[in-house]
């Protein structure tokens, strides 16, 4: 058999996130992508709709990757969407989630499988679960952090409940029916036996085949059988007897009342404690063990996602469960539904790399039309090797991975990916629109707010090590325990106690500079090394008391440095440890970054955002080009985006808020004066003032940041209070400063809810609302120009431009759950199609004036990436494979413009947009147009450009002229009436 035509990955010219869940369907989505298509869309981005818990709205509990969600629809609805996609020539990406899945679902065959089955069941390696951990007492079971207090009390309150059901026992946890261990019924089964015999005949059938299930369940393999014929033997015979007991109990009516009256028992009766005995001595018998939920931060023996009990994280490293997991996926892609995807929390795989290029290979197996394990897959898999010689780099899949990389840092060389999601991307670009000259004068405003220095770093630091104790700490636990076995094996390391081992493990992680490194052999990257040392070093400076030399053989281990007479098996513990290691240091900088941190430190909150690192104050243009040359090298189809369902705040929030770097003075005299009109409003509790002056600080900077544009009525007010409380709750809790989600502080959180009820109250007697107004309208105007220059620099800077759903509106949405809120896309259809319509009567010039005097509704943001977006379509070659020249302004406003080229084939494009406009806009009303504003700054551009220029947002023509030689456009005639230009050679 020849080799087939090599696939080539599709890449999407933009990408288009849709939600969906029951509220947003596959029916939903096949009404709006004839929309899309005229937008300029080129790609569905979808969150996962696979298979999740009942009433999931984002799809990442996932219970069963090879069906359907059936609340998103059926096949056929599945169907048609994909062929309206086919029919407007669309790509199609799909979120794919290969950690974990939810164990909290009846849905989940698999977990239920092991629940039942132990070690023995068939599922068992599925799981990341350590069947012999540092809890004797959990040998051989699984920790089951279900309960919402103590187990004792939860049962003896009734709160767990035998059932009968077809034959199978079950235990009612909340809404949870789990499964009871087949051999274990014969507990209840021979509870009371001689009243069942009195009522039969010494020989009648019913007792006869009661007595001969009952041998069948003595008989059964044990659940901790791994022997292959046993397991098989076991999941067999188990449902034989379940289905003879369940037609044992049709047939004689006795049966099943004797059987119901046993339950009945089992499960006691409130007030009476001995009464729960029965039960209590079955729920022992089981091969899990129900618990308070508290207790898993320390004794869980299962990995999670994060700290999530309800997430167990699956071994993907494992073949087997790699081709079931993925069996519908790939069939997708065979069939050209799929044609690209995005893979969710890369770093808490075992082996990220290793995964990556098996999801390569299997694409181009599925591509070159090879069944799986069918006829010509072997010869399939020699061509991609034979491939990959050619093209180290050769992707015949289009995908993604979600990956936060820190400052500097880049995805290891040899991913093959396109590219990251662009958090990196969202925080270079908001960050140019953020003064970073005054960043020390925020300092000091922040500090004499809050009456206190803050410094992140520290802030860092310490909230990561709260998660270790508080959240985290039998992940770290564990890890200590595997490398006190790795110390004992040599003589030089056997003294370094457990407790050191701990201590030294958890001050490595707080001190880690990125999410996590990718040892995965013998050798270890040079960047990771840097990664390792770095975070040893600090750890040492850090905690003089902890001996040096415990750092130093973890630093070894991790480097995987083993002595010289190390054995092959000792080698492998070292290697087994640096990468459970590795999996660790991830979910602790999230944790203790994006969930704490960045709700503790309030300096600039718009730079508070997935993937950055707030004690930054912004990013220089300069270092925005170099990501961007960095990227249009290295990863050129990324995707980068400026906002995702994981965004602390909508960019159209964060631009605002931007704007006050621009204003220091009027900032620090304008909250100081807030405070004092509000000082009543606040309340002492045990004589602490609520809410505190850092809460209070973020209240401001939320408010400015997500008031609704234009009037609104009663409910429109009221709802957006709403928001703004259930954000605090979040905020409040996040922080675990005075509230936590462990241990919510409902005192508190009232008094803060009333705090914000009084400020907002609509009344005259309320001063705040008065002074509050004419700097909100001021930002909102500002915020305004500068989302009309971040939306255009992501469409054409290198990289695949992503919109998350409802953005190519102006939309103030804070983090989740209001960002996910469901989007008005009749609204959006029927304003792009009063665009055209418009456009078609009056031309793209007058409409843009038009839109900008009307800015409040953000339709104008709509009509530029309608512009951009099918422009780039149609003109592919610049935006995909062509140069990127970062271009200079000369004169009294040059550090205004973010400007560059594109050159690609024979055309060169020029990319233009203001920022930092909050200072060319002294009132609320100004706009950053014109002469007035621009003076005698122009932008120079590259040799052969062209002298004559179209602007694609608004047809305006622009001439260069000739300046010391150069050729340069005058901003004030580039910028006379939008402040955002995409030039074409006219």
């Amino acid at each position: 058999m020849g080799a087939p035509n090599l696939p080539n990955a599709h890449i999407p010219s933009a990408t288009y996130r849709l939600q969906f869940n029951a509220g947003f369907t596959f029916a939903d989505a096949t009404r709006i992508i004839g929309y899309l298509h005229d937008l300029g869309v080129s790609d569905v981005y979808a969150s996962s709709y696979l298979a999740a818990k009942e009433g999931s709205v984002h799809g990442y509990d996932v219970v069963n990757q090879t069906i359907l969600n059936k609340e998103v629809g059926d096949e056929q609805s599945y169907q048609a969407m994909v062929e309206e996609l086919s029919r407007h020539g669309m790509g199609h990406i799909l979120d794919f989630v290969p950690n974990h899945m939810c164990i909290e679902s009846a849905d989940n065959v698999w977990w239920m499988d092991v629940l039942e089955n132990g070690m023995s069941s068939p599922y068992a390696h599925f799981f990341d679960i350590d069947w012999e951990p540092v809890k004797k007492e959990l040998t051989g079971k699984v920790l089951l952090p279900l309960l919402g207090d103590q187990y004792g009390k939860v049962l003896e309150a009734g709160g767990l409940q035998l059932l009968f059901r077809e034959g199978a026992f079950f235990v009612q946890c909340y809404s949870l029916p789990i499964p009871i261990e087949p051999r274990s019924y014969l507990r209840i089964l021979q509870h009371r036996l001689d009243t069942l015999k009195e009522r039969f005949p010494p020989d009648a059938g019913p007792v006869q085949e009661l007595l001969s299930i009952e041998t069948g369940l003595q008989h059964l393999p044990l659940p901790t059988e791994r022997d292959p014929a046993q397991m098989g033997e076991r999941h067999r015979e188990k449902e034989i007897i379940k289905k003879r007991l369940w037609q044992l109990c049709q047939d004689a009516p006795e049966v099943m009342e004797f059987i119901a009256e046993n339950v009945r028992i089992f499960n006691g009766s409130k007030g009476d404690p001995n009464s729960f005995d029965l039960l209590d001595q079955l729920l022992r018998e089981q091969v899990y063990r129900l618990s308070y939920w508290r207790v898993a931060t320390e004794e869980i023996n299962y990995r999670r996602f994060f700290d999530i009990n309800a997430l167990a994280a699956i071994r993907m490293e494992d073949q087997g469960v790699y081709d079931l997991t993925h069996a519908l996926l790939f069939k997708l892609i065979r069939e050209g539904k799929v044609t690209g995807v995005r893979i969710d929390h890369v770093d808490g795989l075992y082996d990220p790399v290793s995964y990556l290029q098996n999801l390569q290979k299997s694409a181009y197996i599925q591509l070159c039309g090879w069944e799986p394990g069918g006829e010509g897959g072997n010869g399939a898999e020699a061509e991609y090797f034979r491939e990959l010689e050619r093209q180290p780099c050769y992707q015949p899949l289009y995908a993604v991975v979600e990956k936060i990389l820190m400052k500097g840092e880049q995805l290891p060389e040899q991913w093959p990916v396109a590219g990251s999601t662009g958090y990196e991307f969202l925080n270079s670009v908001n960050g140019i629109f953020v003064d970073t000259e005054a960043a020390k004068q925020f300092d000091r405003i922040y500090d004499r707010f809050v009456n206190r220095a803050f410094d992140f770093t520290e802030i860092v630091y310490q909230k990561k090590k709260l998660v270790m104790q508080v959240s985290l700490s039998g992940e770290v636990n564990m890890l200590a325990h595997q490398l006190n076995n790795i110390a004992e094996q040599d003589r030089l390391t056997r003294d370094f106690t457990l407790n050191s081992l701990v201590r030294a493990i958890s001050e490595v992680i707080a001190c880690f500079p990125v999410y996590r490194t990718y040892a995965n052999s013998a050798s270890v990257r040079d960047k990771d090394v840097q990664y390792i040392e770095a975070a040893v070093s600090k750890a040492k400076r850090w905690n003089p008391a902890i001996s040096g030399s415990v750092f130093d053989f973890l630093r070894d281990v991790l480097l995987l440095k083993a002595p010289e007479r190390a054995s092959e098996e000792s080698r492998r513990a070292w290697l087994y440890f640096a990468m459970r290691f590795q999996q660790i240091t991830g979910p602790v900088m999230a944790k203790g970054l994006e969930d704490t941190a960045f709700y503790v430190y309030h300096r600039l909150i718009s730079l508070n955002d997935v993937g950055g690192m707030p004690g930054k104050f912004g990013t220089t243009v300069e270092a925005f080009h170099g990501q961007n040359l960095e990227r249009n090298k290295n990863f050129p189809h990324a995707m980068i985006t400026t906002s995702t369902h994981d965004s602390k705040r909508g960019e159209d929030v964060r631009t605002r808020i931007d704007a006050l770097s621009e204003l220091p003075e009027l900032w620090q005299k304008s909250v100081m004066r807030w405070s004092r009109i509000n000082k009543g409003r606040g309340s002492l509790i045990e004589n602490q003032r609520v809410p505190d002056r850092n809460e209070e600080y973020l209240i401001y900077q939320t408010l400015l940041g997500a008031w609704p544009a234009g009037g609104l009525d009663q409910a429109g007010y009221d709802a957006f209070r709403g928001r703004i409380k259930d954000y605090m709750i979040k905020a409040l809790r996040e922080a675990k400063v005075n509230s936590s989600w462990v241990s919510p502080n409902s005192t508190y959180e009232d008094a803060v809810l009333g705090f914000l009820d009084g400020i907002l109250e609509q009344s005259p007697g309320n001063p705040f609302l008065r002074e509050f107004q004419p700097l909100q309208r001021r930002l909102s105007r500002c915020g305004l120009f500068s989302s009309l220059s971040q939306s255009l620099l992501k469409m054409t800077a290198p990289g695949v431009p992503d919109f998350y759903q409802g953005t190519e509106l102006i939309e103030f949405t804070l983090v989740d759950p209001d960002n996910r809120r469901q989007v008005d896309y009749g609204a959006r259809i029927e304003a792009l199609r009063e665009l055209r319509a418009r456009e078609a009567e009056i031309g793209a010039q007058a409409l843009c004036r038009e839109l900008l005097e009307q800015g409040d509704n953000g339709r104008i943001k709509l009509f530029l990436i309608y512009r951009v977006l099918n422009y780039r379509r149609q003109s592919r070659d610049p935006f995909d494979a062509g140069e990127y020249l970062p271009l200079e302004a000369q004169g009294a406003r040059e550090r205004h413009v973010c400007a560059f080229a594109r050159k690609g084939g024979a055309r060169t494009l020029i990319v233009a947009a203001a920022r930092l406009v909050a200072t060319l806009m002294p009132e609320a009303g100004d706009s950053p147009l014109g002469e007035t504003v621009w003076q005698d700054t122009v932008l120079l551009l590259p040799e052969g450009s062209g002298e004559r220029f179209r602007n694609v947002v608004n047809d305006q023509q622009v001439e260069a002229e000739r300046r010391d030689g150069r050729l340069a456009i005058p901003l004030a005639a580039l910028f006379s009436e939008v402040s955002v230009a995409l030039l074409e050679p006219a």
